[in-house]
């Protein structure tokens, strides 16, 4: 099993990995973009995957917001989901829908509405106020996703952070709302996947020593579905090494990200 506690900062040979990534790159981003576009979507980017959806409703705003549909026992979930025309088709050629999951306190996104459909509570968990407040539908605290065998794990390294990171170790899916990301204002260099900002002096090491992921999920970003463990490593082992990097390419933008989520 790769360990992802001790591990020192060393170089990854990003060489010989394939792009699965491919809006992540160039790192720079246009500052006359929105870093969040509030509009109603008219171009998602859907791509299906073993067990799942991911969409990115609005995939040219540099904040690149992802949602995902997971498969289930009990059918399937909806995590930290954006609304989108066709989103309703989509689950019904699934089945029928079981749940609707809120991670980070700052994703509460369109919840309400999908849960209003679907005649669902929205599922928060028990760490995550900001998010329940944010919520008008009927709220349920839990830290597993009903019968798809998803567990939740709490992540508060700072005051004011809170997010849960969702597992399931069946088949190796690990999501992450804000920690980890793959969108532009995340990653530096040859990074496919990149600890957020501030994150990056003090890499949650410890948080995802258990997990050896065979895909990776965020919530800004596209997924990472080839050789998810060594890019997780990488991640971790270069955070602060690429941190000055990090923030004079990325700060700016970064901060701009913040004061528009703390604003909903």
């Amino acid at each position: 099993m790769l360990s992802l506690v001790e591990a020192p900062e060393s170089d990854f040979d990003a060489s010989a990995a394939a792009v699965t990534n491919p809006i992540q790159h160039p790192n720079e981003h246009r500052g006359d973009m929105p870093v969040y576009d509030r509009s109603a979507p008219d171009n998602p980017r859907v791509t299906e995957f073993d067990g799942g959806i991911e969409w990115l409703a609005h995939p040219d705003e540099t904040g690149q917001r992802a949602s995902h549909l997971l498969n289930g026992a009990g059918g399937p979930w909806l995590l930290d989901p954006l609304d989108i025309p066709d989103l309703d088709e989509r689950i019904d050629a699934v089945g029928d829908l079981a749940g609707i999951a809120v991670l980070s306190n700052y994703h509460a996104r369109d919840a309400d509405a999908i849960a209003a459909r679907h005649d669902l509570p929205v599922t928060v968990p028990p760490w995550l106020d900001r998010a329940a407040d944010r919520v008008d539908a009927s709220v349920e605290r839990a830290t597993t996703l009903g019968d798809s065998g998803v567990e939740l794990t709490r992540y508060n390294p700072l005051p004011g952070y809170d997010e849960a990171i969702a597992s399931r170790e069946r088949n190796g899916t690990l999501y992450v709302p804000d920690a980890l990301g793959t969108a532009p204002f995340y990653t530096v260099g040859d990074e496919r996947l990149a600890c957020y900002g501030i994150l990056r002096i003090r890499p949650p090491r410890e948080l995802f020593a258990p997990f050896v992921p065979n895909r990776i999920l965020v919530g800004h970003g596209t997924g990472v579905f080839t050789d998810a463990t060594a890019a997780l490593q990488d991640a971790l082992d270069g955070a602060r090494r690429r941190l000055p990097t990090a923030i004079y390419r990325h700060g700016p933008t970064q901060l701009r990200g913040l004061f528009s989520a703390l604003g909903r």
